[in-house]
């Protein structure tokens, strides 16, 4: 990479649900206080992705007081009908983002789809457009919008909070395309970290120095003109 391809705008929306896999057990959903890796990257890939890049998530700023609000919901059961279930969720959410891209060495078939400057302008003009799909926090039913901001301006609820613990929390998963270690590779592997806010900021820590356990292997999904699935970054429209 020649440059460091940043990228950074605001996501908001009424409601967020980071779910803690902990409490999923018995069918409840219980927010984290602040977004995982995962589901920034989730924002990200709903703006824009492409199977060439991988997206790592430097920074989020937490803008609004942290507040949580619990409904009943009936979800659908597997043998039918439905149940009362309670999901608590983050609610007014608002959080500045700061990403950055670098090249999927795990698809050297991709190589000739590298322009840096050409995917970042898209990626640039995607979140000023919303994004190319529907962006949500965490949930689908938690709808979301993204538009571009300074990372850093205004004023965050934390500002003079110094620091804010929320001890191990769920990172996210590394996929099999995504490998950086032979002890993820040809797996899908869960990673964990240990979550501190600074002043409203939390700088996640790189997958690869996360706690991390392969739970399965797995394999690399194949993507190219000739299989109909990818489209080369020359034909498409900044």
């Amino acid at each position: 990479m020649q440059h460091q391809n940043i990228v950074e705008f605001e996501v908001s929306g009424d409601y967020a649900l980071f779910s803690d896999p902990i409490t999923r057990v018995g069918g409840e959903k219980f927010t984290y206080q602040v977004p995982t890796y995962e589901a920034i990257k989730g924002v990200l890939h709903s703006i824009y992705w492409k199977p060439t890049l991988i997206w790592v998530i430097d920074a989020v700023r937490v803008m609004n007081q942290i507040q949580t609000e619990t409904k009943g919901i009936r979800p659908i059961k597997y043998n039918g009908g439905n149940d009362l279930s309670y999901y608590t969720y983050l609610k007014d959410c608002k959080y500045q983002v700061k990403a950055h891209f670098i090249w999927n060495e795990n698809r050297p078939e991709l190589l000739h789809d590298r322009n840096e400057n050409k995917h970042h302008n898209i990626a640039k003009r995607m979140i000023e457009r919303g994004g190319r799909r529907d962006v949500f926090l965490g949930t689908r039913e938690c709808q979301a919008y993204v538009e571009p901001c300074t990372f850093g301006e205004g004023e965050s609820f934390y500002e003079n909070t110094p620091q804010l613990n929320f001890g191990v929390m769920y990172h996210g998963i590394t996929y099999a395309d995504e490998a950086y270690s032979e002890e993820t590779q040809g797996n899908m592997t869960v990673r964990l970290w240990r979550a501190v806010m600074e002043q409203g900021v939390l700088s996640f820590t790189p997958p690869e120095q996360c706690i991390h356990r392969p739970v399965r292997e797995m394999q690399i999904k194949p993507f190219g003109e000739k299989l109909g699935n990818f489209s080369p970054i020359e034909s498409e429209v900044v």
